[in-house]
């Protein structure tokens, strides 16, 4: 929160810091599996289709409803400000058209044919939070006449609630997906190509590197990148120090779940092999 933002009220001010904190850890966790499309693209056919089917889903469990719980009960008080009724428009507008985005994901023949619009969704997402976080936020929470926290409180009620409703097909993806895997690597007779038995031919693992991501974002990239890491197989992780807190926070928030294996210790990189094991 900018610190020249005034609230009306103390609980709207740890409304506002919440609120920002939530669009950082979307932003981030889009931009890490949108760079690993990208990356996969090139490197990893295979790996980019899989990465692809999880962007999609994300954008359906976290941004389109985001979006919709928005509108439903943020959007509605801001838009009876005058100073603020065409901002709000426009952002109705920008909303329909990352819904349009996601829609071209999910149609798209393959992982190249949507790398393009991976990266516009990521684009127009950010500039969408930030006019959000700057202005809409901001207004609400100097309003005396607005509760910033009980509209936030309205727009976390519709969002557990649609998070209650797929839950059942996300277990059943679940499940599909990691049927897949395991047929995958019967298949092959190996590990599917990740530690180089002779299962198949060994593929390029995709890189993250965050050194130019911002901070604020940073950490949230980076579990954005890993949930987008098949089972199996790996990424490598370029960052600007010894990431030792971020580390921390990986197997506490998975644990047992990656394996980390320094391959450049500085000074001015630090790069690290996470496997999904």
């Amino acid at each position: 929160m900018s610190v020249l933002t005034l609230a009306s009220a103390p609980e709207d001010a740890t409304a506002l810091e919440a609120a920002e904190a939530h669009h950082a850890r979307l932003a981030g966790e889009l931009a890490g599996r949108v760079t690993m499309l990208l990356t996969a693209v090139d490197r990893d056919p295979s790996a980019a289709e899989k990465i692809h089917a999880g962007l999609v889903a994300f954008c359906d469990r976290s941004l389109l409803p985001h979006a919709a719980a928005e509108e439903a009960a943020l959007y509605p008080a801001a838009h009876r400000m005058p100073e603020a009724r065409l901002l709000i428009e426009s952002l109705i507008g920008e909303h329909r058209c990352l819904t349009a985005l996601v829609d071209a994901l999910r149609n798209a023949p393959g992982p190249a044919g949507a790398a393009a619009d991976a990266r516009a969704l990521q684009v127009l997402f950010e500039e969408h939070v930030a006019k959000e976080n700057g202005l809409v936020l901001p207004l609400l929470a100097m309003t005396s006449e607005v509760s910033l926290a009980e509209l936030l409180a309205e727009m976390h009620h519709r969002l557990a609630n649609d998070t209650g409703n797929t839950s059942a097909q996300e277990d059943q993806d679940t499940e599909e997906g990691q049927a897949m895997r395991e047929g995958q690597i019967e298949e092959t007779g190996g590990c599917g190509g990740v530690c180089g038995c002779g299962g198949a031919e060994e593929t390029a693992e995709p890189e993250l590197d965050v050194r130019e991501v911002p901070h604020a974002i940073r950490h949230a990239t980076v579990f954005g990148a890993l949930d987008a890491v098949p089972a199996g197989t790996a990424m490598v992780l370029v960052a600007p120090h010894d990431p030792l807190p971020l580390l921390a926070q990986i197997e506490q928030r998975s644990p047992g779940v990656f394996a980390v294996e320094y391959l450049e210790r500085g000074p001015e990189a630090w790069r690290l092999r996470l496997s999904h094991r």
